[in-house]
This record gives C-alpha cells, structure tokens and sequence, in this order.
C-alpha cells in the first residue's frame, strides 16, 4: 500500500515543485501522504523584434503606449537592459539557452543570404526543452528564426503561426535581390505604392486585423485558452516580426504620427568621423541610405512610433484574453525586444556591426505576481533571463550558464545583496553579420563603452556621462587613458568569466593600443 500511495504521490507533484512528499504508515490499515507543494508558476514571453527601449510613454517617450505602461507598473522595469548582439538569430539563441554563442553554436543569423549557419543545434534544447522535460506544457506563437521546426523539436506541444523562417530544415537561404533593384530605383527617383519607400516605410493597405502581426494574435489568443484548459503549468512563447524594419502599418497608424513634428536626435544623420570602417558597410540593401532625404527619415521614424502603437495594441489584446480566461493574477509575465535599431542615428538604418546604445539597448519588463513592482537602475543582460526563468520553473540544469538571475533584483532592487560585488557592466558581441566576420566585443559601465574592433585597426571609447549620443570616439585621446585602461580590464574579466576563445587576441591587441611606444620600437 505505501509502494502505490508514493507512486501517486510522485505523480501529484509531477506539475508541482516540491516542498515534501512524505508517508506514514500508522497502522497495517492505516497510512496517511502529507503533500506540501506549490504550483509551478505559469510563465508567457512577449517577445518584439527590432524593439527600441525609448519609445514608450512609461519612458517618457513620444507614443503613448497605455497597455505596456499598465503592465510596466505590475513589474520590475529593467531600465538598463542590453541585448547579448545586435542581431536577430544570435540574440534570440542566448536568450534561450542563456550561452554565448561560442557555447551555443550560434551567433550569426540562419536562413539568410550569405549566412553560415541553418538553425541552433538540436544539442541546444533551451528554455522550451528545458521546460517540457520538467512537465510543462510548452507552446510557441510566431517568429523563431532559430531555424525551421526547431519549435517542435524542442517540446513544443503547441505550434502555431510560425513566421520569418522556412517550413523545411537546411532549405536555401533569401537572397534579397529584388531590394537590391529597389534601392537602386530609389536613385533613380522611382518611388513605390503611395510615393513611399517600403524598403524603409510603408502603409500597408487593408486594417489592424490584415496584418501580419494580428494573425500572431489570433494565434497567441488560441494558445492562451488551450493552456487555460489544461491542468499542467505552461510555459509560452508569443514572438512578432513588428515592429522590425521595413517600418510598414496599416492606417491608422500610417498616419498617427505627423513627420514634421518628429523629434530627431541630436546624433541623426550625423557624418561619422573617427569611426571603423565597417560601419560603412552595406551588409543588406537597405543599408545603402544615400538616397534617403530628412523627409523620408521623418516618414520612416514616424512609421516606427506608428508600429510601437500598434504592438501596444497587440499587448493589450493579449493580456485581457490571459484575463478573460482566469490566468493573468498569477501570469508571470517577460516583454521585451530581442535588440534595437537604428532610425538615421550616425546615418544608419536597421542593424549591423557596431554597438551603439539605438542597438544595444533593449526594453525588458518582467512581472512576478508575488514581487512588488519597482524600477532597477542596474545593467542587465537578456543573457540573464533564461537563469531567472530556470529558477522559476524549477528547471534542471543544461549547461553552463553565462548569465545572473534577475530574481534577486526583482525581490530587493538594485540594493540586492547578491550584486553587491559585481560589477555593473553589461558586455556585448558581433561576431558574425550574415556570413561576414567582426568579431566585435564590447562592455558598458552607466559612464563609458568599449568597443573592440579585432578586424581592424580602430577601436572605440565614449564618455556617456558627457556624450550619451556617442558622437565622439575618444579612443586615441590621452586625457581617457586611464579610463581606457580600467574599460580594457574590466572587459578581460568578462572574457575570462564567460570563457571567451578570443582572449589571447584580446590581450594582445590591448597590449599594443595601451603601449604604442613598446610597439613602435619593436618595429
């Protein structure tokens, strides 16, 4: 009898975490199980693409985003959250397995032009894997780009409105050659539908509901009641293109925002001076922004605050379907942007090898239920959050893992204890744009960045306390070298901690800048 009452209650506690489980047997008749246990807390990702983290209203930013900022004060705000790369499949990969790419396999796009790389290896099962051999039911909405059917493959019981990457594992790339001719067109004065560029800004015909994005809706909605039903915790994942660039929205959002009246930093179309050469690059046809007048930039950003509403919607949709069914007071929720992007900053558009604070940055709002809100001034990594979720759930362990947990922050603030010692810095790499090789490294203190450009012959040093837009490479300024010199240590720590195989070189290169005369003499 005591063999069958421990078998149930293992099976009772196969969705639960466990506090105790233990059985008395009082009598030859009489036993009694004592269960003692939690549920595992129900967990949603609200994941953006290309998501800056300045455009909100609870930022103090143009668009008035009423949902986000309802949920913004439910939770902890990480208002100085940076993403692992700016760009999409590397970024995604270290979210979900909480490893640098060095570790995961994974740190260029997949399924893209010129690109190495085809999917994460299945060796990385991730968060959803993670969370479906611990019992959860996992489902994924929407964009992956971590390669095709690697949702499924992983555990996901729920599948749906997959976007951006093929249906077929190891199918041939996109190549983007039909918007080489349209850029091309651009010069030539050739404009598309509603004399727009849609390479850079579009008002897509039809409403909000013949969008893309709603259709992620409809689907998140469904994932939403089916995990309702079901009596085992669920994890899942809902993942949009929006507001990623070309910047497109039906009206009324084509219109919300006047061109005119925009705002442009001070660092918009900027002439980029003392700056490496790979920022010249023209990685993807857009990129080549010669074309482009301050009007069309004026369009091209309003489109963006345009697409921020929309996803204001999207959010607010969401969450009163989690309310309608019963799941949201005890929802743990994680919104946010896989990175940035560029909008005319430095005169760049999109993304590519460099890291300034329009990429790096990204938003990150994570509510725990049972933590009170608060604001956290400190740095934080999205490598962080697969460590966080992994204490929530209770999940074993998959690895080494590069990132801290938030939880200590989301429960104490930034007095929390634990990050007492550490350094508040937040690293970063571009190792690979869609098969062309950077190797960029860099690490941010809230007053300086670094950036190392191993591919070339110049590297990076700004004063965020006196130049927050980053105009001003004070690489070769002496008056910085000590600053330099504490930035070059700090980010050899980083290095060392998270076993970076670029070390060698690193100190190498940082030899000869802190040494030029020590150089010049060798030669």
């Amino acid at each position: 009898m005591v063999n069958k009452l421990a078998s149930f209650c293992i099976a009772a506690l196969g969705a639960l975490s466990v506090a105790s489980c233990s059985l008395t047997d009082v009598s030859q008749n009489k036993t009694t199980v004592s269960i003692s246990a939690e549920k595992k807390p129900n967990v949603l990702i609200l994941f953006f693409d290309d998501m800056r983290f300045d455009t909100f209203s609870y930022r103090g930013g143009p668009v008035s985003t009423p949902n986000i900022d309802a949920l913004a004060a439910e939770s902890t705000r990480f208002d100085n959250a940076m993403t692992t790369t700016g760009l999409c499949s590397p970024s995604r990969a270290a979210m979900f397995t909480g490893r640098w790419g060095h570790k995961n396999g994974l740190d260029d796009n997949v399924d893209l032009y010129h690109s190495r790389l085809s999917e994460l290896p299945l060796s990385e099962g991730g968060l959803l894997r993670r969370a479906s051999e611990s019992g959860y039911l996992v489902g994924h909405v929407g964009k992956w780009h971590l390669g095709a059917q690697g949702t499924k493959l992983r555990g996901a019981e729920i599948d749906l409105g997959q976007g951006h990457e093929p249906r077929e594992r190891f199918s041939r790339p996109y190549t983007p050659t039909n918007k080489v001719t349209q850029v091309a067109g651009y010069y030539a004065g050739k404009l598309d539908a509603n004399n727009e560029k849609h390479e850079y800004y579009q008002t897509l015909p039809g409403t909000y509901e013949d969008t893309q994005a709603y259709k992620k809706v409809v689907d998140g909605k469904k994932m939403l009641r089916q995990v309702a039903k079901d009596e085992r915790p669920f994890f899942g994942v809902i993942s949009f293109n929006q507001p990623h660039p070309q910047y497109r929205v039906p009206e009324p959002y084509a219109s919300m925002f006047d061109p005119n009246k925009v705002v442009l930093p001070v660092n918009h179309g900027i002439k980029r001076v003392n700056k490496p050469f790979a920022q010249d690059g023209i990685w993807w046809p857009w990129h080549d922004v010669g074309h482009m007048t301050e009007m069309d930039w004026r369009k091209s950003r309003a489109h963006y605050y345009g697409a921020i509403a929309m996803v204001d919607r999207i959010v607010g949709e969401l969450i009163n379907t989690a309310k309608e069914e019963g799941i949201y007071d005890d929802l743990h929720i994680v919104l946010l942007g896989d990175q940035g992007s560029m909008i005319g900053e430095h005169s760049l558009y999109d993304k590519g090898p460099y890291a300034y604070d329009e990429l790096m940055r990204m938003p990150l709002l994570i509510k725990n239920p049972k933590a009170q809100p608060r604001i956290v001034n400190r740095q934080v990594s999205m490598i962080d959050i697969t460590p966080t979720l992994a204490e929530w759930m209770g999940l074993e362990n998959d690895g080494d893992v590069d990132g801290f947990s938030l939880n200590p922050l989301i429960e104490q603030g930034d007095s929390a204890p634990e990050y007492k010692d550490k350094p508040n810095t937040a690293i970063y790499a571009y190792e690979w744009y869609n098969g062309a090789w950077f190797g960029i490294r860099a690490i941010r203190t809230p007053e300086m960045k670094f950036v190392w450009n191993p591919g070339e012959a110049l590297d990076e040093l700004y004063d965020l306390s006196k130049d927050p837009y980053e105009m001003t490479n004070q690489i070769k300024n002496p008056k910085y070298a000590q600053q330099l010199a504490y930035m070059i240590q700090l980010l050899d720590d980083e290095l060392v901690r998270v076993d970076d195989p670029s070390i060698e070189t690193f100190r190498h290169h940082m030899n000869a800048l802190l040494n030029p005369k020590k150089k010049a003499s060798a030669h």
